[in-house]
């Protein structure tokens, strides 16, 4: 019973923080700053001396990324034409996955080589533990590959925190250091990102507590 709870619990936070980040990239998509999501990610790129990635626009809201493999830096329509305290933020926050791109670092990279083994998990994780379940009691070793394979996506999620968070911190010190945000408009862009950092903990900590619980009920099916 307890991990329904522990569910339940961590539905409503998820929901309480994707809330709270929808109202405040609405609040401060009005407050406006001198340039574009687009332009942002163009000058600092610049100013870090990276030519070699490409800002593109794509569909969606919230939908922006960066790709390592192609380096292109993707801002969704509420970012990539709008000159706000918000899309600017964003668009930082992007470029700062391009800086860590270029200068090597560490979990970016990891991560990075995890996707193809995630992609792989994503597609037969579902399944295996499924059929791992019915048949715990005559092939345990079926839900313990499931185990793994969902490890997987949790490691990713886990590897995720120190990217994402680390990403912020450089968008924060370029946004301050350019004099595009200052004062007040610096602490709205800072408040943006962290908002957006408690979505990928919150992954995290579910992820975690998803395992847990497939671990439980194999050790639970062993025992019986």
């Amino acid at each position: 019973m307890w991990y329904w709870i522990l569910f339940i619990g961590i539905a409503i936070v998820s929901w309480l923080i994707q809330k709270n980040l929808d109202n405040k990239f609405k609040e401060y998509s009005k407050i406006p700053v001198i340039m574009t999501g687009k332009q942002v990610a163009e000058k600092m790129l610049h100013d870090y001396g990276i030519t070699d990635v490409n800002v593109l626009s794509t569909r969606g809201s919230l939908t922006d990324h960066y790709n390592p493999v192609n380096k292109t830096l993707n801002l969704s329509d509420d970012v990539y034409n709008v000159a706000s305290v918000a899309a600017a933020a964003v668009a930082a926050h992007e470029c700062g996955h391009a800086l860590q791109h270029k200068f090597g670092y560490a979990p970016l990279t990891l991560r990075s080589k995890l996707v193809p083994a995630v992609n792989f998990s994503s597609k037969l994780v579902t399944i295996v533990l499924l059929v791992g379940m019915l048949l715990i009691k005559s092939f345990p070793q079926i839900m313990l590959l499931g185990i793994i394979l969902f490890g997987v996506t949790t490691l990713f999620s886990i590897v995720t925190l120190p990217v994402e968070i680390d990403a912020s911190k450089r968008a924060l010190a370029w946004l301050d250091h350019s004099g595009l945000t200052s004062g007040v408009t610096q602490k709205k862009a800072e408040s943006a990102l962290k908002a957006a950092a408690y979505t990928y903990v919150i992954a995290a900590v579910s992820s975690l507590a998803t395992l847990l619980y497939y671990i439980a009920i194999f050790m639970g099916g062993r025992n019986r």
